[in-house]
């Protein structure tokens, strides 16, 4: 199994949910964290949190909107000042809305792509040229069951989700000549904050998967060692 101590990951959506766990799990493994969420609070408790578990690791986070590339640009060259590099990419950030394909706003659909797949892009494209120099890397897009099949009244999140699917497929083609790994993850419904706000649990966040799950699944990813490759793995719930 690699090492990751001393890697530095840069996680979007770090505050909360999915993000939150991630973060400690690789700061639990040594790895400097790069948090990037659009608020500061629930990142200046997850940093506490952080070095109170690993006391070697450097942490720092930028509040970005992820939809707008200059606030992606400008938070990753800061990153990048601060650390030197990225070795890690977890595009975590999403956001969901549910409704009727003719019912949901033209902004709703055009902030949901904006921000699960076009964020996904800016952040790709800024620490890709330097991965691909050092041809070495691990790019993880949090993708999501949905955007494997699509469901009723879920078009525009699934079409985000699909489109990010299709985005990771075509560059892990693209970049593993180089080096890189490019991995999907599609999660089903996780306790989340979110999920149970969409009624997604039904009731019973206890039995489905839960955020330290789905951060023991990408641990595993990024520990393999590098001549291996998780291209795209789907996370269920056993007994929902």
């Amino acid at each position: 199994m690699e090492s990751l101590k001393g890697k530095t990951a840069l996680i979007t959506g770090a505050g909360k949910g999915l993000g939150r766990a991630i973060s400690l799990a690789l700061a639990a493994e040594g790895v400097n964290l790069a948090l990037v969420s659009r608020t500061s609070q629930d990142l200046i408790s997850l940093l506490a949190e952080a070095n109170n578990l690993n006391s070697e690791i450097r942490a720092s986070y930028q509040i970005a909107d992820i939809s707008d590339y200059s606030a992606v640009s400008a938070s990753i060259s800061a990153f990048i000042r601060e650390f030197g590099q990225i070795d890690i990419l977890i595009n975590n950030a999403g956001i969901a809305k549910m409704g009727n394909f003719m019912e949901l706003p033209v902004k709703e659909w055009e902030i949901i792509i904006q921000t699960n797949l076009l964020g996904s892009y800016y952040c790709i494209h800024e620490v890709l040229p330097a991965m691909l120099a050092r041809k070495n890397g691990d790019i993880v897009n949090v993708s999501s069951t949905a955007g494997l099949k699509g469901f009723s009244n879920t078009s525009a999140y699934s079409a985000s989700k699909f489109g990010l699917v299709g985005l990771s497929e075509s560059l892990m083609m693209e970049v593993r000549s180089s080096g890189i790994r490019v991995f999907t993850a599609n999660p089903s419904t996780i306790a989340t904050s979110l999920a149970m706000e969409l009624k997604l649990t039904d009731g019973n966040p206890e039995k489905v998967l839960q955020p330290e799950d789905f951060a023991e699944m990408i641990l595993a990813h990024l520990k393999l060692p590098r001549r291996a490759l998780v291209k795209n793995v789907s996370l269920w719930s056993t007994n929902p």
